[in-house]
C-alpha cells in the first residue's frame, strides 16, 4: 500500500465516529477525496465525491462505505464523578469492562477506564456472569459529579482508546475497522479512478455513510440522493479462518485471499456475475458466500431505494468484529479497490442489469 493511502487509512481509524457523531471522521474522507472529486455533504452527514463520465446516457454508480463505528454514549454522573453509559450500536458487555477509552466533548479527549468489582471481591456465582452495560462505568479520576460535569456532559460520545497497530506481514488491527474499512476503499476508488486515462462512462458517487449501526439511515438517504442505476456497498464480513468460528454460518472465509463476493436476494445477478467475471479476468483474487436473506448492510436500504436499484456487496474478510481489535489484511483492501475500479470500466450501460 502507497504511503499517502496507508496515513489515509490511519488518520481515519484514530478520528472517532460512533453513530451520530461521525464528523470528525468524515471531514478526513473528505478532506482526501476533494483534490480529486467534487465534494458535498449533506444534512445527515453523509460524505458525497463525485466524478463525471464520458459520453451520453451514461448510468450512474453510487459506491457506499459508512464511517460510524460503535461506540458509547454517555448517560449519567453520579455524586462521586463515575460515569455510566449506553451504548452505541452492538457493543459486546463481555469486552467493555477493563478497557481505556476516550470521552470526545467541548473540551477535547477526556481519557478514562471501563471498571469493575476486581474478581477477588465477587461472589463465585458473579465470576461467571456478565456484567451488564447500565451497571457498568468510566472512572476519569475526579472526585465529584462536579468535576466530572466541568469535563464531560451527558450525550458525550466514547470510542475506545485503541488505534492502528501492525501484526505479522500486512495483517493490521484496529477498532472502527466496521466499517471504515469501507470508507477507505470507497475513497481510493475514487482516487484511482481520477487517475485512468479515459473517462468512464458512468457517472461515479462515492459515498461515505453515515448511521448505518443504528439502522441503514444514512445509506437510505445517499441511495435517495443521488438516485443510481447501479449500486455496490463495501463492507466488513465475518472471517472464519480463527479457531471458534464455525463455516456452517457465513462459509470459508480467510483473511489475506480477497474480497468477498456474496450473492442472494440482495444481490443483482447479472452485476454480480461482471464482479466475478472482472476479478477472473484481472487475477483479483476472491471468495464467494451465500447470504440467503436482506444483507443488513447499506446495499439492502440501497436496493430498494426509489425504483429500485442493480445492487452488489463487496466484502473485506475481518476478524472480531465489533471488539477494539479488529483484524484484516491490507491486501484485501487493496484487491477491493483493484475489483471495483476494474469493474466500473466494464459498465457501460444500465439495461443490461435488467433481468430478462
Amino acid at each position: 500500500m502507497r504511503d499517502q493511502s496507508f496515513e489515509f487509512l490511519q488518520n481515519l481509524l484514530a478520528a472517532p465516529s460512533p453513530s451520530g457523531y461521525e464528523q470528525p471522521a468524515q471531514r478526513v474522507f473528505r478532506s482526501y477525496v476533494a483534490p480529486f472529486a467534487a465534494t458535498s455533504t449533506d444534512v445527515m452527514g453523509n460524505v458525497f465525491g463525485a466524478i463525471e463520465g464520458g459520453g451520453e446516457n451514461r448510468p450512474r454508480v453510487m459506491l457506499v462505505g459508512h464511517s460510524d463505528e460503535i461506540g458509547f454514549q454517555i448517560k449519567y454522573m453520579d455524586d462521586n464523578g463515575f460515569i455510566y453509559f449506553g451504548a452505541i450500536g452492538g457493543v459486546d458487555p463481555h469486552l467493555s469492562t477493563g478497557q481505556k477509552v476516550n470521552i470526545h466533548g467541548s473540551k477535547g479527549i477526556i481519557p478514562g477506564v471501563i471498571g469493575k468489582k476486581p474478581i477477588h471481591l465477587m461472589e463465585p456465582k458473579d465470576r461467571e456472569t456478565v456484567v451488564k452495560l447500565d451497571a457498568q462505568y468510566i472512572d476519569i479520576g475526579v472526585a465529584s459529579k462536579k468535576e466530572a460535569e466541568a469535563l464531560v456532559r451527558v450525550g458525550d460520545p466514547v470510542t475506545f482508546a485503541v488505534s492502528l497497530s501492525m501484526l505479522q506481514g500486512d495483517r493490521v488491527t484496529s477498532r472502527g475497522f466496521d466499517d471504515k474499512a469501507g470508507s477507505f476503499v470507497v475513497a481510493e476508488v475514487l482516487r484511482q479512478v481520477s487517475e485512468l486515462s479515459a473517462k468512464l462512462q458512468v457517472d461515479l458517487y462515492g459515498v461515505s455513510s453515515v448511521q448505518e449501526e443504528v439502522g441503514l439511515r444514512g445509506g437510505t438517504t445517499s441511495s435517495y440522493t443521488v438516485n443510481p442505476d447501479i449500486g455496490i456497498c463495501v463492507e466488513v464480513d465475518f472471517a472464519t479462518d480463527q479457531p471458534d468460528v464455525d463455516k456452517k454460518h457465513n462459509g470459508e472465509v480467510k483473511i489475506g485471499k480477497g474480497p468477498i463476493l456474496p450473492r442472494g436476494a440482495n444481490i443483482n445477478p447479472a452485476l454480480f456475475d461482471l464482479l466475478a467475471e472482472t476479478a477472473a479476468a484481472e487475477n483479483i483474487p476472491v471468495q464467494f458466500t451465500g447470504i440467503p436473506r436482506a444483507t443488513g448492510t447499506d446495499a439492502n436500504v440501497m436496493q430498494i431505494s426509489r425504483g429500485g436499484v442493480a445492487t452488489a456487496l463487496v466484502k473485506i474478510p475481518l476478524r472480531y468484529m465489533h471488539t477494539p481489535v479488529e483484524v484484516l489484511s491490507l491486501s484485501d483492501l487493496e484487491n477491493a479497490v483493484r475489483l471495483i475500479v476494474a469493474t466500473l470500466t466494464r459498465i457501460k450501460d444500465k439495461q443490461v442489469f435488467i433481468p430478462s
